[in-house]
């Protein structure tokens, strides 16, 4: 009896194979983004952001340098700035990658490291350690990015003026959704993030005094 019934199992996936194949070369024949009635891609969740092309575009002209504008300045939400040290800054990134990226430059306009003497040079690195200790604390990453791009043909978006980025890493926060849908999801507002790092830095100043 049980022999008969094995028997009724393999004719019957035998006989839903054809049709599973065909089912399978249907799907993978259709495009990758469902199209509507007017030929155009479903709708996806994208989050404009024209201010950002004219950046990347360099369509705004900026007369100066915005870092030697910020270390000219007092920290402040318009310069991005929330800690000064003797030859250093440290400034948010106006269009941040992830919540807490940092950048720390000198407070001297010049685009070559080597131009630094010891003194600023050691300033520059030790001002590095206190904003990735500052993210640490308010962020508490599972990693880091730290980069400094050296020139305009490294990629650097300021040539004249070296700045190391901190971009603080989650697993999973590189995932399929800024390919898929074409959207990066920074969760924190940029006034919200500078908010706790002046505050954070304040504290920190205060406990040096």
């Amino acid at each position: 009896m049980a022999a008969v019934k094995q028997k009724k199992i393999v004719k019957a996936k035998k006989r839903a194979a054809p049709k599973k194949a065909k089912v399978l070369k249907k799907l993978v024949r259709q495009p990758s983004s469902v199209v509507d009635a007017d030929g155009w891609p479903s709708p996806r969740n994208v989050f404009f952001r024209p201010e950002r092309m004219k950046y990347v575009r360099k369509l705004v002209k900026v007369s100066g340098c915005v870092f030697c504008t910020a270390a000219k300045a007092k920290p402040s939400f318009e310069s991005l700035c929330v800690f000064k040290s003797q030859h250093s800054q440290i400034i948010l990134n106006k269009y941040p990658y992830n919540n807490g990226h940092l950048l720390v430059l000198p407070l001297n306009h010049l685009g070559n490291i080597l131009d630094l003497s010891p003194e600023r040079y050691d300033d520059l690195h030790q001002t590095l350690r206190i904003a990735m200790e500052a993210v640490q604390r308010l962020y508490a990453p599972a990693g880091f990015n730290v980069g400094l791009n050296h020139g305009a043909s490294a990629g650097a978006g300021i040539p004249d003026h070296i700045h190391y980025h901190i971009v603080p890493r989650w697993g999973g926060d590189l995932n399929f959704f800024p390919l898929i849908a074409n959207a990066k999801i920074v969760v924190e507002t940029l006034e919200t993030s500078y908010n706790r790092f002046l505050q954070y830095f304040d504290s920190l100043q205060r406990g040096q005094s």
